[in-house]
């Protein structure tokens, strides 16, 4: 009979989820469907840019995997704007913003249009406390649409002494 007494060192049975485990529940978070916003507000006039922009939060969360506690600090890093013509789409690494600080901007003809945008977010994530790695992959959201008229305007001539 064996009857041994002393500290065990356990650590080996129960390791610190990898930054694999950590990546699949990242890609489970509820991280936002952020909002495509523009303008002018309403309708758009040919010949006078769309300016699109969102917000650019960073989410965190913790959580528990296998009894540690794991804090996922999410960015979103890329956002691609779904323009709903045939250009496509843009892609950037910022929100934009609003005029009259506008980076983000599209032309459209006459027509009704959805425009839509899917963000791509990293991560880094600490486990119980220790210094901060980048959890290995990215996860997107796609944020609901919105749909607006692009109008053209017509100019009247008018006889001011009428």
């Amino acid at each position: 009979m064996d009857d041994r007494q002393g500290c065990i060192d356990i650590t080996p049975l129960n390791p610190p989820p990898s930054p694999a485990e950590v990546f699949s529940y990242f890609q489970r978070l509820p991280l936002p469907e952020l909002t495509t916003q523009h303008q002018p507000p309403g309708d758009g006039l040919t010949g006078l840019p769309v300016i699109f922009y969102t917000d650019s939060p960073t989410q965190t969360f913790t959580v528990d995997i296998r009894g540690f506690s794991v804090t996922i600090a999410a960015t979103a890093e890329q956002f691609t704007w779904h323009t709903g013509d045939s250009a496509g789409s843009i892609t950037t690494t910022g929100p934009g913003a609003p005029y009259p600080d506008q980076t983000i901007e599209h032309s459209y003809r006459s027509g009704t249009y959805t425009a839509s945008l899917t963000v791509t977010w990293g991560a880094t994530f600490s486990v119980d406390g220790s210094a901060a790695a980048d959890v290995p992959g990215t996860t997107t959201t796609d944020g609901p649409p919105v749909t607006f008229d692009v109008l053209q305007a017509r100019t009247v001539l008018t006889n001011p002494y009428d």
